[in-house]
């Protein structure tokens, strides 16, 4: 019989970073091929790689686009011995990937400049996301970023 207090099978966590890139109301976007659907870049963490680091590394890796994140400042400190100031993300989630493994995901906003044309990679507007079948998730995150970054962008 199994108690209630008895521990839960141990669950194996990443961390991993999504970044939403705007240009001229437009989202960043790829069609992940494993999953059979679009979203944003990301992916992993790597070991001694900083998560500002890994989020500007997978869309360059994911898009050929070159981008910059963009952080409110809550400390505007950058004096030796003190600490490095990192972007902060605008959200951190939880997606269980399978069953026993889980992703801890940094979402960062992003400015970027279209670059090559790439099979599977597109700037889409808000009225394209409906024929790409973005989730519920995705689509609020493509919406926060166009409300947030309109001004930057």
């Amino acid at each position: 019989m199994t108690s209630l207090f008895e521990a839960a099978k141990p669950v194996s966590r990443d961390f991993t970073v999504a970044v939403i890139v705007v240009h001229e109301d437009k989202v960043l976007l790829h069609f992940h091929n494993k999953l059979g659907r679009w979203l944003p870049p990301g992916g992993h963490i790597e070991r001694n790689e900083l998560p500002d680091e890994a989020a500007v590394r997978e869309v360059r890796e994911e898009t050929s686009v070159i981008a910059r994140l963009v952080c409110e400042n809550l400390v505007d400190i950058e004096l030796p011995g003190q600490p490095k100031q990192l972007c902060r993300p605008v959200g951190v989630q939880l997606a269980t990937i399978r069953p026993g493994h889980e992703h801890i995901d940094l979402v960062y906003l992003a400015v970027g400049i279209p670059a090559e044309t790439i099979e599977g990679v597109g700037w889409f507007s808000e009225v394209e996301w409906g024929a790409l079948g973005l989730t519920e998730e995705v689509t609020a995150w493509c919406l926060l970023a166009l409300r947030r970054l309109k001004a930057i962008d």
